[in-house]
């Protein structure tokens, strides 16, 4: 066991981490134009919309969160003195927790029963999807486990992150955590890993990109359901 946490909670950060890096780092130099989420907004739309809005908007509310509990875990610990900030703060998150768990179960679905989808969907986005999923689920199985999430995250969590950007690794207290958030852990890595060589490289490029893009619009001027047909 002792190994198995060794591997996963230092060696497996420190790879993610340098694999994150430098292929991130190769595929925009030699093949930036791949970076895409190859849109399949013509072939189905109804429940893209929903699903995509659902998914992205729960995402990026879970990200900023675990993000401001990592850079300020003090300020974090001292807000949650009061009972009523923290409920606040939990309940916020567990409904962008189903949020989330929502989109991502309407897409994978979506994927699932439209024959035309199948088609363009590679086994990375499957893998991709698959883990994604397991994420969400853990996490919010977490979150209805072991309350107060957005404490000992900032507590426990946060020093050991640091610890592996700091070059020095402290895992005792990821020891002694329950297998849930351990594997939790070890799938964010995982995820990390697979950025690179998935669609998902194209969220690196969305917060800057998109801000100053031109503005598009498809329009129709054929009949859309006859075509899509």
């Amino acid at each position: 066991m002792n190994f198995l946490n060794t591997f996963l909670f230092i060696v497996l950060p420190y790879i993610s981490l340098a694999v994150f890096l430098t292929g991130t780092l190769y595929r925009y130099k030699n093949a930036k134009y791949s970076y895409t989420s190859l849109s399949s907004q013509f072939l189905e739309n109804k429940k893209l919309f929903w699903g995509s809005q659902a998914f992205h908007w729960g995402i990026v509310f879970l990200f900023f969160g675990h993000l401001v509990g990592f850079l300020f875990p003090k300020t974090v610990i001292a807000f949650n003195n009061q009972p009523v900030r923290i409920m606040i703060i939990e309940g916020a998150a567990f409904i962008a927790g189903l949020l989330t768990l929502f989109g991502i179960l309407v897409l994978i679905i979506r994927r699932l029963t439209d024959a035309r989808l199948r088609k363009v969907t590679t086994k990375m986005d499957w893998t991709i999807e698959g883990i994604l999923l397991l994420e969400i689920v853990l996490g919010i199985f977490i979150a209805l486990s072991y309350r107060w999430g957005s404490s000992w995250f900032a507590s426990v969590l946060s020093p050991y992150l640091k610890s592996i950007f700091t070059l020095n690794p402290q895992i005792q207290a990821i020891n002694a955590a329950p297998l849930m958030l351990k594997l939790h852990i070890a799938g964010f890595f995982l995820l990390l890993i697979l950025i690179p060589f998935s669609r998902l490289g194209h969220l690196l490029l969305y917060p800057i990109r998109y801000a100053w893009r031109p503005y598009q619009r498809v329009i129709w001027y054929s009949n859309r359901k006859k075509i899509l047909k």
